[in-house]
């Protein structure tokens, strides 16, 4: 169980101090004699954590910023602009994303990994992503403006091995492939952690599991009429990324890709709400 701390020394030698004005519990820290509210991941928010959360959900699952912010006001939710939504989006999918780098998935090891052209503005960035076959759980990505290079194919290689477990990886039939493949784990050869390439002008069959995130992907960045601006682009492919691994259960497994990957981390219901706490508590 984890204990509240206090924010200002992390010391968890508290006691409650009454209540705020809207009824928040305060403490008081006995070692460095300051008060302070428990930051549950909406601190000093004006808007209920149920209201961001909601919105965070429903734009990252087909919604639009203009289209939500009418929702929250036909319904008298609130009064909030497209703009700010956009900034509970970033601001929460990066808090979560750091807490789920800290998390250790139990994959079978069966990767397969791809690469796709995504419209941002004018151009064509490209989106690496590998998918691990039992699981459904996406367990590395790279987002880059450059055009498929050997530099950015070595360093999506050294992600997937940064998260664990591999016994393979298939790709298609990319000239890159096989040396950033080499680069990454020739040291690791003698484990027979081995390169499937599958050449589908020859054996007809597509990636299916990669490519359904793919066409997932590609789906709701048409609805965005395509991604905005470079330094925002990654963080909103991060964010489709945790939506298809924690909130969005898959309809073929019938269950969250995290959880079979043994990532039982009881989010209740409202699924970013839960992970926001725990990023916030395991900060």
């Amino acid at each position: 169980m984890n204990k509240t701390k206090c924010r200002c020394c992390k010391s968890e030698k508290i006691v409650k101090r009454g209540l705020t004005h809207n009824n928040k519990q305060r403490y008081l820290c006995k070692n460095c004699k300051r008060t302070f509210i428990e930051d549950n991941g909406f601190y000093k928010m004006k808007n209920k954590p149920e209201l961001i959360t909601m919105a965070i959900d429903m734009y990252l699952s087909n919604l639009s910023s203009r289209k939500m912010r009418n929702q929250i006001k036909r319904h008298s939710l609130g009064n909030v602009s497209h703009q700010t939504i956009l900034v509970w989006v970033r601001k929460y999918v990066l808090k979560v994303n750091d807490f789920i780098n800290k998390l250790n998935p139990s994959l079978s090891g069966k990767i397969y990994a791809d690469e796709t052209e995504v419209r941002r503005k004018k151009n064509n960035d490209v989106f690496w992503c590998s998918v691990d076959w039992d699981t459904r759980y996406i367990n590395a990505t790279l987002y880059s403006k450059n055009p498929q290079n050997m530099n950015d194919a070595t360093e999506f290689m050294n992600r997937i091995k940064k998260s664990g477990n591999t016994q393979y990886i298939q790709t298609d039939a990319l000239p890159m492939y096989p040396n950033a493949f080499n680069k990454t784990f020739r040291t690791l050869k003698k484990n027979n952690i081995y390169h499937r390439i599958n050449n589908v002008s020859k054996t007809k069959k597509h990636n299916v599991r990669i490519e359904t995130v793919f066409s997932k992907l590609k789906d709701r960045i048409k609805d965005f009429r395509s991604l905005k601006a470079l330094w925002s682009a990654p963080t909103i492919i991060l964010g489709l990324v945790i939506q298809h691994n924690f909130i969005e259960r898959h309809c073929t497994i019938n269950t969250y890709p995290c959880e079979l990957a043994n990532l039982n981390l009881d989010l209740g219901v409202n699924r970013w709400l839960g992970l926001i706490r725990l990023s916030s508590i395991n900060n």
